[in-house]
């Protein structure tokens, strides 16, 4: 893809169990009609028929409060004011972000949202027992996505599609009404999320959803935006960002910078033709600046685009505030290889 098919391709927006439980809600075979929000961008979810919010409430960051009341205030608001997207994972704070987020959908909070959480079981045997961990912490007996967690290095594919693999527990999750659409999710390099769409073509299977780090520093180094998501666009895969701002371990370079606003940078995420941009929400100031970012969007032209990208050129070039894709920083099944089976 070349420069000028990059910034059209960027400038274009969107397109259009058995566990009972407080927050049951059966999984249906079709799409599930939700409540929508005047101020909210809603879009198609690849294939599956089903419309979520164009920005997606981050697990990792609802369980990092220091007193869990606050966290389930913040993630009701959030589906209050539009958010239909919630993301979570069976790790992150040890479970405690999934705690809390089934805390936070009972009352009947659960019926109005799209639910997707991750497993790392790479094993048919770790893989189940993380689904059915999952269901219990989030207090639902299916969520409506289900990925496989930190697809990063090459033999991930392997694992998960070999016979005994996650994938078998994941189909017999799927058969069983435990989860409605399956995915996965990476963060280091475009080669092994393309990778994993062989190995899936090879199976005859096809994904639901892809999440992967979209941004402006990734417009220049191992991108994901130039290399992956045509793929996924291509083939009615629904793409999922992330990282909206980079790697937080460095301070969010993207804005540190000053060289853009944080809506800006959101703008740019939302005017990629995606799904979903799933963003870290901590605070309420910080989703306030989220759904202002939401109701303030429109399509960026391809000179708007152009000058984003080139405020980020040079520092992006070798990686260096995208920490996640040059080591093993952000690797929580490098650090607990156990997780894995």
């Amino acid at each position: 893809m070349d420069r000028r098919d990059f910034l059209r391709t960027a400038a274009a927006t969107a397109a259009a169990s058995t566990l009972p439980t407080s927050n049951a809600q059966t999984a249906t075979a079709g799409p599930t009609r939700r409540p929508e929000s005047p101020n909210m961008i809603y879009r198609d979810l690849g294939r599956t028929g089903e419309r979520v919010s164009a920005i997606g409430l981050g697990g990792y960051h609802i369980g990092k409060q220091s007193d869990p009341d606050e966290s389930i205030r913040l993630i009701r608001s959030a589906i209050d004011r539009g958010i239909t997207f919630l993301d979570n994972c069976w790790d992150y704070n040890d479970g405690a972000s999934e705690v809390r987020m089934g805390k936070a959908l009972a009352g009947g909070y659960r019926n109005r949202i799209f639910l997707m959480t991750k497993i790392d079981g790479r094993t048919k045997a770790a893989a189940a027992k993380q689904i059915d961990e999952s269901l219990q912490r989030l207090q639902t007996d299916h969520v409506d996505l289900m990925q496989f967690h930190e697809v990063i290095r090459l033999e991930d594919p392997d694992r998960i599609f070999a016979d005994g693999g996650a994938m078998e527990a994941m189909q017999e999750a799927k058969k069983a009404g435990k989860l409605r659409y399956i995915g996965f999710t990476g963060h280091k390099d475009p080669l092994v999320h393309l990778r994993m769409l062989d190995i899936a073509r090879q199976h005859s299977f096809h994904f639901d959803a892809v999440q992967m780090p979209l941004n402006v520093m990734d417009a220049h180094f191992r991108s994901f935006t130039k290399d992956v998501l045509p793929v996924l666009n291509r083939e009615g895969i629904a793409p999922l960002g992330m990282k909206a701002f980079g790697d937080h371990t460095v301070l969010d370079y993207i804005l540190a910078n000053n060289s853009m606003k944080p809506i800006e940078a959101l703008h740019y995420c939302l005017n990629l033709p995606i799904a979903v941009q799933i963003t870290g929400i901590d605070s309420p100031k910080i989703l306030d600046q989220a759904l202002e970012a939401a109701r303030t969007f429109k399509p960026l032209s391809q000179t708007e685009v152009a000058s984003l990208l080139e405020r980020t050129q040079v520092a992006a070039q070798t990686g260096k505030y995208e920490r996640y894709k040059t080591t093993t920083q952000n690797d929580g099944t490098a650090r607990k290889p156990e997780y894995l089976g």
